[in-house]
């Protein structure tokens, strides 16, 4: 078994990755730590309960920090919905968290199970960041770190230069971003190519299962937002496709070795993620970033995850 430990800000794609992870058939995951970012972090800890009780598992989840480093948080909330699961009505209160910190979670689990662990970020960097102040060593501890965000090639989704994940706490990003974490990328650009659902794929997800159901309902708020303001054809699963590629390496089909910098001061490009394509920074590389994937194999992990709460 891969064990699997997955930094959350859960909202509605962020619950269809839990759901991929959670019923992978080779992975453990281990914990859960919950980070504020798409909602306030106590309604991320409620969607990342409600997610697990209804893949029928049983894992630990932590709440973390509630804002960014040294930002005020400002929430995806205007195009999750405000409750994060597309306000379709869901009884979200009332579950209870483990005790202790996501920090202390990162850290500890880390330490249990050196160099087996595949950290998957879904949301800021801020828990991931704060964790590495403490003990940097905590870099070397991780076998893969799989990140959704930051840019490729292309444009933000949040503002022109920046993915929401990295601009929300730039600060973080930057920590982790130059902390040896053995990262790969995986950009808003990859989803928006390579994870947009039509009403007529969305239909035909939501048909397999309840649970596949499920991940198409949260979508409520997402598929208005992306047809009204990003101009898509219908919703994009950032958070799933990256954590498609934690799941099979081969959903990633060009991959490369760059270096990656974080803008942390600029108002008109903060948080963008500078990608140095052409190597003429002449700086180490420090991330793996995910250029192309294949989209019949992502949805090949995604069915598979749904199917499995089948009959």
């Amino acid at each position: 078994m891969r064990r699997f430990l997955i930094d959350t800000d859960t909202a509605s794609d962020d619950a269809v990755a839990l759901v991929m992870a959670l019923n992978h058939p080779d992975v453990e995951v281990e914990a859960i730590t919950v980070v504020a970012g798409n909602v306030p972090l106590e309604y991320g800890v409620q969607n990342a309960l409600y997610t697990i009780e209804r893949c029928e598992k049983s894992v630990p989840v932590y709440a973390g920090l509630d804002k960014p480093m040294l930002r005020p948080l400002e929430t995806a909330q205007f195009c999750h919905g405000e409750d994060g699961l597309g306000d379709i009505g869901l009884d979200l209160t009332g579950r209870e968290p483990a005790e202790g910190h996501a920090v202390d979670a990162l850290l500890d689990v880390t330490a249990r199970f050196a160099d087996e662990i595949t950290l998957v970020t879904l949301g800021p960097l801020t828990n991931v960041a704060t964790a590495l102040l403490r003990d940097p060593t905590l870099a070397s501890r991780v076998e893969r770190c799989v990140i959704m965000g930051g840019i490729g090639y292309g444009y933000g989704n949040i503002i022109p230069a920046a993915e929401y994940n990295i601009w929300v706490d730039p600060d973080a990003a930057k920590i982790v971003f130059e902390s040896g974490l053995p990262i790969e990328m995986v950009g808003w650009d990859i989803s928006h190519k390579y994870a947009t659902f039509t009403a007529e794929e969305a239909a035909e997800l939501h048909a397999v299962s309840d649970l596949g159901a499920y991940c198409v309902d949260i979508q409520k708020a997402l598929r208005q937002f992306g047809i009204e303001y990003l101009k898509q054809d219908g919703f994009d699963l950032p958070d799933p496709i990256a954590m498609a590629v934690a799941l099979d390496p081969d959903v990633a089909t060009v991959v490369k070795r760059l270096r990656v910098d974080i803008e942390t001061k600029s108002e008109l490009t903060r948080g963008a993620t500078v990608v140095d394509h052409l190597r003429v920074t002449g700086r180490e590389p420090n991330a793996d970033a995910v250029l192309e994937a294949s989209r019949e194999r992502f949805l090949e992990v995604l069915y598979a995850a749904v199917r499995s709460s089948s009959p």
